[in-house]
């Protein structure tokens, strides 16, 4: 019997990661609300292109998290669908009266946390001997980081960063994650990332 197929008999006996997979699972859904919101305020078309795409790897995460929980029959949280549809559609409204700089400043934040997440997703799931789900946890890391780095980008200029990273913990030089892309980010080294993230779900 293959790995897959004895994943498939298994129900997970870890309640953190359990919850971590349920939260994921509704807060991609907010964050793809709130990327409809931020494509829609922004004028510039090569920005509106980039945001759509974003919310597209939102939805694709949303749908890659919903397998691994239909695979361990882990069930959807209705409060964290309702509390994250609430989120995800004020924030989605915000975009349209905050300005500009405000929407890419807390996306590149929220992103930049959402790497460790699937980091610690991976490592949480290599804890019970499960192995079999190591490459998308880490294509789904990786395109988050991608995603903050997009962000990051387009604000690492304005006058106002320093302010909000010194209010908000996010910016040129502090970060929620410790992976650096141009320093190369391998899903072999994935469970030396991200230590200590998270222990309170």
């Amino acid at each position: 019997m293959n790995l897959i197929n004895q994943d498939r008999n298994m129900l997970l006996n870890d309640a953190v990661l359990i919850n971590l997979l349920k939260q994921a699972y509704s807060a991609e859904k907010a964050a793809a609300f709130a990327y409809q919101g931020h494509a829609g305020s922004v004028k510039d078309k090569e920005e509106k292109r980039a945001i759509k795409q974003i919310e597209t790897d939102e939805w694709n995460h949303r749908a890659e998290v919903l397998k691994l929980m239909n695979l361990y029959q882990v069930p959807v949280s209705k409060w964290y669908e309702l509390k994250y549809y609430i989120i995800g559609k004020n924030i989605s409204a915000s975009c349209y009266i905050i300005g500009w700089f405000m929407p890419f400043y807390f996306a590149g934040n929220l992103e930049s946390g959402n790497v460790c997440e699937y980091v610690r997703m991976k490592r949480l799931f290599n804890a019970l001997n499960i192995t079999a789900h190591d490459e998308v946890l880490y294509e789904m890391s990786l395109k988050e980081k991608e995603h903050e780095v997009y962000f990051y980008q387009a604000i690492k200029d304005s006058k106002w960063l320093p302010f909000f990273e010194k209010t908000f913990k996010w910016g040129s030089y502090k970060r929620k994650n410790d992976i650096d892309l141009e320093q190369g980010f391998l899903i072999e080294d994935t469970n030396k990332y991200c230590p200590g993230f998270g222990e309170k779900v």
